[in-house]
């Protein structure tokens, strides 16, 4: 695609549109059970804010980025491989097409069980006739994105403004139902009003949020495809900005339907609860449909952007050169085919874990944390040093600061996922690594210098005693 011509790129419109699509899936039609389930209005408001603050600082770290370092197109990729070298840009590239590839296996799961409230032979979403129809799906939109990756965004910009209404109708009608007497019962969320009440209540929820965050990044992976690379950053922070003020919205008037213990106790989705509590069952089976059109415009972004990472990497040598391939419609085909083999494969195991979506969402989350957490430290490194910045430039010191901000939040996240999540990863990221070898190898170079080779070292360990742990049965999926 020619670098010199608006021709075929993307508006900051459709920008704001990847953004929003990548955000917006099955986590917000949750949202009203998860956080019922552990904490009450003050919780909720200081764990949106804390995450809201945290995330936002990383979508500045982006929107610098992207006009500090304009030649880096890749987005997040070449943010990590230009800040700490070539084998941490490989894992960043590695660890978020991976979640890219979970992500969209969750999307399935939850269309397929979803569908199973309906139509039982569906089940939970891991039976024969949902992963038949899953895999149907699959490739169904594998040979959509083959036609062309911008007609693709074209139809994932419809499906992001179809998913929202049934959100803006739900929040008009919750509105309607709001009984400012349940708000005020469940303020606190519970009998206890202490510090350590809230802080544990708080806690609960941290995770929640970061799942319903992954995808602040859609148009910094398009960024290539930018008509004008300055929408990167904008639509970044704009799109944030919308998804969370939404997120926001529906818990807060969640909260006002239904108690809080109601609310733990509703069904996925349970925004279909809170409705129906509202106006009765046709508001569930509306919702219903509203989650089944979200999460397919949510599964379309994420198979865009895990083929895009895919072909970036290979693109600037980081991957083996044969994923760089593309078609006569300028679509990523190797990297394409690559990532529907992975969640293909990632489909066929989804009967053999005890919840399968659940699963997958969580796994996305730490594979994506990982790269979050090198661009946030680049963005960080970059002001640290001045580089890019005149002297005395005022906008260094806040970029420090959002830097360091968005720093101290991912790993914070990396932590609070757990040790069980973080073996599993270390697992996929040593087994990955062979893509690595194969790329250096064809280019006739050293696979790792003397810092790779101990990262790579760590990264193994943590893998094998991941592996130990699933033979021993202390690990489960």
């Amino acid at each position: 695609m020619s670098t010199d011509s608006t021709e075929g790129k993307l508006s900051r419109g459709a920008l704001i549109a990847l953004v929003v699509g990548s955000m917006i899936g099955s986590g917000i039609f949750a949202i009203p059970s998860a956080f019922g389930n552990a904490t009450g209005v003050f919780g909720a408001l200081i764990a949106w804010t804390i995450s809201g603050f945290g995330m936002l600082s990383l979508a500045f770290v982006f929107q610098t980025l992207s006009r500090r370092k304009p030649d880096l197109d890749a987005g997040i990729y070449a943010y990590a491989k230009a800040g700490f070298g070539n084998y941490f840009g490989f894992l960043a590239a590695f660890g978020y097409w991976v979640g890219a590839c979970l992500a969209d296996v969750a999307c399935l799961v939850l269309i397929k069980s979803t569908l199973g409230g309906f139509f039982p032979i569906f089940g939970d979403g891991t039976t024969f006739a949902a992963l038949l129809g899953a895999s149907i799906l699959l490739w169904l939109v594998h040979f959509l994105i083959l036609r062309g990756v911008r007609e693709a965004a074209a139809l994932n910009t419809i499906a992001t403004v179809a998913k929202i209404v049934p959100l803006v109708i739900f929040i008009f009608l919750a509105i309607y139902g709001f009984k400012s007497d349940i708000f005020a019962v469940n303020f606190w969320g519970g009998e206890e009003r202490t510090v350590s009440s809230v802080f544990n209540q708080v806690r609960s929820t941290m995770l929640v949020t970061v799942f319903v965050f992954v995808g602040i990044e859609g148009a910094s992976v398009y960024s290539r495809y930018a008509k004008d690379r300055r929408d990167v950053g904008v639509a970044t922070v704009l799109g944030f900005l919308g998804v969370l003020s939404l997120l926001v919205i529906v818990t807060m008037l969640s909260y006002g339907v239904l108690l809080r213990p109601e609310l733990a106790a509703l069904a996925t989705p349970s925004m279909a609860g809170v409705l129906e509590a509202v106006v009765g069952r046709w508001g569930a089976v509306f919702i219903s449909i509203g989650l089944l059109i979200s999460v397919l415009g949510n599964y379309l972004s994420w198979s865009l952007v895990a083929a895009e990472v895919l072909f970036s990497a290979a693109s600037h040598k980081t991957m083996p050169a044969f994923l760089a391939t593309e078609n006569k419609n300028k679509a990523p085909v190797a990297s394409l085919w690559a990532s529907n083999l992975l969640i293909q494969a990632f489909l066929l195991i989804t009967p053999f874990a005890e919840y399968a979506f659940k699963l997958a969402l969580k796994m996305t989350s730490v594979m994506t944390l990982v790269p979050y957490l090198l661009v946030a430290a680049y963005g960080w490194k970059l002001a640290s040093k001045g580089e890019t910045y005149q002297t005395g430039e005022s906008a260094r010191r806040k970029d420090l600061i959002f830097g360091a901000i968005a720093t101290i939040y991912a790993a914070g996240m990396i932590y609070a996922g757990g040790l069980k999540f973080l073996l599993l990863s270390s697992m996929l990221y040593a087994l990955g690594t062979a893509l690595y070898f194969w790329s250096r190898r064809e280019q006739g170079l050293a696979v790792f210098d003397s810092k790779e080779k101990l990262v790579f070292g760590g990264i193994t360990i943590a893998g094998l005693v991941g592996v130990c742990g699933f033979i021993s049965g202390a690990l489960t999926l």
